[in-house]
């Protein structure tokens, strides 16, 4: 039974199909008072934009029933009772559960998941419709602490020069938080696990360009205050927040793609669902021409081949992973140090 104090329902046509927001007026940001149907909105203004980066790709709901500021869980599973004409599609833990995931095959798929509210959308980095063909490398510029977003935008700019040099257009977004995010759409033929080592490489070589800006290490005790090129992100199963996507957070911040020339003056915090629909009608979408020429792999596995000719064995796994094959013992430095054998 509703509460006393829900606003009643409305059905929007989205689509071709007709979707029901329940209790549309209800408050999901507070800082500027945003409701749901405020968010519905946000989406459904942009949504060309965001079906270029979203649709066909199967995504993981990170569910916010009563707003940014309430308690959250990620659902991979579509529920019972949802719609027979969602699309979904089988995917995989790292340790082989499977789950039926919603498929964003149009916009009214998006707008019943912001119905449940789901505030932003972490997606695969492939297509449904291609599921064994990874697509997206994804290098995540995570800035940990004592760190500072002009230190993020000078790695992405460092980014940008070592993918420029090898041939490889990128493009950047900012994640929502503090970070961000540089995305390289792929031509076909390469699975998780081959984009994942490149971005190893990638990691690595920045490391070494600015080894007082970046970092590759992956135990949080050796990065110091730097900023860490995640590359795990790109490991088999992992989501990464979609372009476009809101973060829950009470100002409604977008995961928002800009463009390189951009990336000195981008100020994250005044990316929200209020501005950037009117960004994207004035300027155009700057990740338009992504889908336009696939970028090729190769050029960065090259640098994974000079990696192991040189003697580096694979960067460790997330923990949740099976022991993978040319890792590193995967344990923390100093604890692998207490464990070590003394001289007595």
């Amino acid at each position: 039974m509703p509460r006393a104090d829900a606003s009643p329902p409305v059905e929007l046509e989205v689509a071709g199909r007709t979707v029901p927001i329940t209790n549309p007026d209800k408050v999901f940001f507070a800082e500027h008072g945003d409701t749901k149907l405020d968010l519905v909105h946000y989406y459904l203004s942009i949504g060309e934009a965001v079906l270029r980066q979203m649709a066909d790709r199967p995504v993981l709901l990170q569910r916010f029933p009563n707003g940014a500021s309430g308690s959250n869980f990620f659902q991979k599973r579509v529920p019972d009772g949802a719609p027979a004409w969602l699309h979904t599609t089988v995917v995989s833990t790292p340790n082989g559960t499977t789950s039926n995931a919603l498929v964003l095959a149009d916009l009214a798929h998006l707008v019943w998941a912001v119905n449940l509210g789901c505030l932003g959308f972490h997606s695969w980095p492939f297509r449904a419709s291609r599921p064994d063909d990874c697509d997206e490398l994804r290098i995540d510029l995570d800035p940990g602490p004592g760190t500072t977003f002009p230190m993020a935008q000078e790695a992405a700019a460092l980014t940008k020069e070592l993918f420029d040099e090898r041939g490889v257009r990128a493009f950047v977004k900012t994640t929502g938080n503090r970070g961000l995010h540089v995305y390289v759409r792929l031509a076909g033929g390469h699975d998780s696990v081959a984009v994942r080592a490149a971005a190893v490489a990638v990691a690595r070589e920045l490391e070494r360009r600015r080894p007082d800006l970046v970092t590759a290490a992956w135990w949080k005790e050796q990065r110091g205050a730097r900023i860490f090129v995640d590359f795990n992100q790109n490991a088999p199963h992992k989501t990464v927040f979609s372009p476009w996507s809101v973060r829950a957070h009470p100002w409604a911040p977008v995961s928002c793609p800009f463009a390189w020339d951009e990336l000195e003056t981008i100020e994250p915090r005044q990316l929200t669902i209020r501005s950037v629909p009117g960004r994207v009608h004035g300027h155009g979408d700057p990740w338009a021409t992504i889908d336009d020429v696939p970028q090729p792999l190769e050029p960065l596995l090259e640098m994974v081949a000079a990696d192991q000719a040189a003697g580096l064995a694979d960067a460790p796994w997330p923990p949740v992973y099976p022991k993978m094959a040319g890792e590193p013992p995967r344990v923390a430095p100093s604890r692998a140090k207490k464990s070590a054998p003394t001289d007595s």
